[in-house]
C-alpha cells in the first residue's frame, strides 16, 4: 500500500490497443498501492488524421491535446503517454508527474519475407512514416524504397500482412507489451538506428496543481530512465525538436556515467547524417539535462540545424 491515501484517479487514455495496454498497466500498479481508478478512453486527432503524415498535420502533439483537455476540465486526472509522442514543452499548468521504467527502446524490423533489413532485396519497399526512421534507413540502405506507413500497430502490421511492404519498422516496446514479440525478426543496433527521443518509457501528464497526484504516482517512478529521457528530450527540445524533423536521440546508462548519441537529417532530400555524442556522470536531471545541452552543441556545429 502506498503512504499517500487512497484517491479515485481517472485515466485519460487514447482507445488504440497499446494505449489501452498502457492505462491498464498504469491502473493495476495505482490499484496495488490502494487507489481506485478507472478509464476515459478517448479519440484524438492524431489517431483519427491518418491519410498524412504526423510532420504534415501538427506533430506528434496531436495524440496529446484532446487528453489535456480532459485533464484541464476535470474529467480525468492523469494521462498515459508513450514518451515519444509527447511534446518536449507541455502547456501551462501541465506537468509530467511520473516517467516509468523503460521497455526495449530499439527499432524492430519486422517482415514476413525476409530475417533483416540486409536481406532484403534492392528496391525493396520498407513502410514507415516517421521521419528519423526514414534517413536512417536511406542510410543503411540507399536502395531501398522507403514509402509512408500510418495507423496504429494492428492497422500497420495488418498492411504488411496484405502484401503491401517486404518489411516495416516498428517500436520493439509497443510489440513486446501487446504480446507481440515473435513478429519481431530483428533489433536494430541502437547506434545504427539511433531511437526516438523517450521510445520505450512511459510518462504520466497531470495537472501543476495535483500535489496529491504527483505523490501518489512517485512509487511508479524509475530515476534512472527519467533522467536518460531527460537528456534525449533536452537534445529535441534544443534543436526545437519535432516529429517534422529527422532527429535521433538515445541515453543509455554504463555505471554512473549516461552516454548519449544523437543524429540529425535534412528533411529536403538526402544528405549526410550529423552525428554527435556525450558522456557525463549523471545524478539528476538538471545533469541529465545538462548532458542533452552539450550534445545539442555538438551537433549544430557538425552542421545540424
Amino acid at each position: 500500500m502506498s503512504s499517500s491515501p487512497s484517491l479515485r484517479i481517472v485515466i485519460a487514455t487514447r482507445e488504440s490497443r497499446l494505449a489501452l495496454w498502457q492505462a491498464e498497466h498504469v491502473r493495476s500498479l495505482l490499484a496495488k498501492l490502494g487507489h481506485q481508478v478507472e478509464l476515459l478512453g478517448m479519440t484524438t486527432r492524431g489517431d483519427q488524421i491518418l491519410d498524412r503524415s504526423l510532420s504534415k498535420v501538427g506533430g506528434k502533439g496531436l495524440f496529446v491535446k484532446e487528453l489535456e483537455v480532459a485533464l484541464e476540465e476535470g474529467r480525468a486526472d492523469i494521462a498515459v503517454h508513450s514518451l515519444k509522442d509527447v511534446p518536449m514543452d507541455l502547456p501551462e499548468g501541465f506537468v509530467l508527474a511520473c516517467v516509468m521504467e523503460r521497455e526495449d527502446p530499439r527499432d524492430a524490423f519486422v517482415s514476413n519475407r525476409y530475417a533483416t533489413l540486409a536481406a532484403v532485396p534492392d528496391g525493396g519497399v520498407i513502410g514507415t512514416s516517421s521521419l528519423r526512421r526514414t534517413v536512417l534507413l536511406r542510410a543503411l540502405r540507399p536502395d531501398l524504397r522507403i514509402e509512408p506507413l500510418r495507423g496504429n500497430l494492428d492497422t500497420r502490421l495488418r498492411k504488411l500482412d496484405e502484401g503491401q511492404y517486404d518489411g516495416i519498422v516498428l517500436a520493439a516496446a509497443g510489440l513486446i507489451r501487446l504480446g507481440l514479440a515473435e513478429r519481431i525478426r530483428a533489433v536494430f543496433d541502437p547506434v545504427a538506428m539511433r531511437p526516438a527521443a523517450g521510445q520505450g518509457a512511459l510518462g504520466i501528464e497531470v495537472r501543476a496543481d495535483r500535489q496529491d497526484l504527483i505523490e501518489a504516482l512517485a512509487p511508479l517512478a524509475h530515476a534512472p530512465t527519467w533522467q536518460a529521457v531527460t537528456a534525449e528530450r533536452a537534445v529535441s527540445r534544443g534543436m526545437g525538436g519535432s516529429c517534422s524533423m529527422p532527429l535521433a536521440a538515445f541515453a543509455q546508462w554504463d555505471g554512473t556515467a549516461l552516454q548519449l548519441d544523437a543524429a540529425w537529417g535534412a528533411t529536403e532530400g538526402p544528405g549526410p547524417l550529423v552525428m554527435a555524442t556525450g558522456r557525463a556522470t549523471v545524478t539528476n536531471v538538471a545533469d541529465a539535462d545538462a548532458l542533452g545541452q552539450e550534445v545539442v552543441a555538438r551537433l549544430r556545429a557538425g552542421g545540424a540545424h
